[in-house]
């Protein structure tokens, strides 16, 4: 379970920002995109190729150790799973295809607004889903399509989890290219993208409360309902004006920590309170990772995997990092 909970926020930190990339390119001037576009490839060059994997072994956990809640999740939610999935499919594509493409046609023009559309339909999905999972939509009782494969996520409160993920992607990666930056002129801009997207996403917070209040989602209560919450959000909320501080001052060496933990505070924030419960069930109690799980030799076994792939997976990543470095010093 740690790993499944460590293995989305690095997923939501890594792979965010790295959508968010393409979020920035998209709200950037006409004349100013091919400078974002300069600067994002130096930011999410170092996990371009491994910002992925945190969703497969999500995923891979999922399946093997809580199939009850994987195969729950894949055939209830299966539209936007599908739709995300493709949106990360197209936006790689289109991401290698602009770069190496031998021939510059107008096809680079296809490649660029598939990279920037796809950039926000993946993070959407990925938020509707998972306001989707908590708000007690999913009916397995459900008789007709539309109930049972439609309104299982399409509503007001998991379209305003996905627009706020949206713009915490966006967020994550403006804070992420200020570091990667060149010129002082550059190094201002990506400040004032960070002041927006951050404006952005405590705007899309309120909407997702008030979604939360007007369709019985119990939000409000897992956030201040016990003193952990309660202390992630405060805490949450000091970092905050630390950032706020931070980018009035120009001062940007702790940045990327402080959204980290920001991220990090939140969902411990949100989980903490319906833990062990994954899925919220419509007039179900819900899918709980204590009792939906798979058979104890099938969890040893994964965690037994888990923690072996740990010493390999997580050495060459900071290697991974360490050499983009190096590159750059170069």
């Amino acid at each position: 379970m740690a790993y499944l909970w460590a293995s989305i926020l690095l997923y939501v930190l890594m792979g965010g920002a790295d959508f968010g990339a393409g979020i920035l390119e998209f709200l950037s001037t006409k004349k100013s995109k091919e400078q974002t576009r300069k600067a994002m490839y130096r930011a999410i060059g170092p996990i371009w190729e491994a910002n992925h994997m945190w969703l497969i072994i999500a995923i891979v956990i999922l399946f093997v150790g809580f199939p009850v809640i994987y195969s729950t999740v894949s055939i209830y939610l299966h539209i936007p799973l599908v739709i995300m999935l493709l949106g990360i499919v197209a936006r790689g594509t289109a991401f290698s295809f602009r770069n190496y493409d031998a021939v510059q046609d107008k096809m680079q023009t296809v490649y660029s607004k598939t990279f920037m559309y796809s950039s926000i339909i993946t993070p959407l999905f990925l938020g509707i889903i998972a306001g989707s999972a908590v708000s007690g939509r999913i009916d397995p009782l459900a008789t007709h399509f539309a109930d049972a494969y439609i309104f299982s996520w399409l509503g007001l409160f998991p379209v305003t989890v996905g627009i706020f993920t949206v713009t915490i992607c966006g967020f994550l990666a403006a804070i992420f290219i200020i570091g990667e930056t060149k010129t002082e002129a550059e190094r201002q801009r990506f400040i004032q993208k960070a002041k927006h997207m951050s404006l952005a996403a405590i705007a899309a917070a309120l909407l997702v409360l008030i979604a939360a209040q007007r369709d019985g989602v119990p939000l409000a209560s897992w956030l201040f309902g016990n003193p952990i919450s309660i202390t992630c959000v405060v805490l949450a909320a000091l970092s905050l004006i630390w950032m706020w501080v931070s980018l009035f001052r120009q001062s940007t060496k702790w940045l990327r920590i402080i959204a980290g933990a920001q991220i990090s505070l939140l969902l411990v924030a949100i989980t903490y309170e319906h833990y062990p419960v994954l899925i919220n069930l419509k007039n179900s109690d819900g899918l709980s990772l204590l009792i939906h799980k798979g058979t104890d030799k099938t969890i040893h076994a994964l965690a037994v995997a888990l923690l072996a792939g740990s010493v390999f997976i997580l050495p060459a990543l900071f290697y991974l990092l360490y050499s983009f470095n190096k590159q750059e010093e170069a």
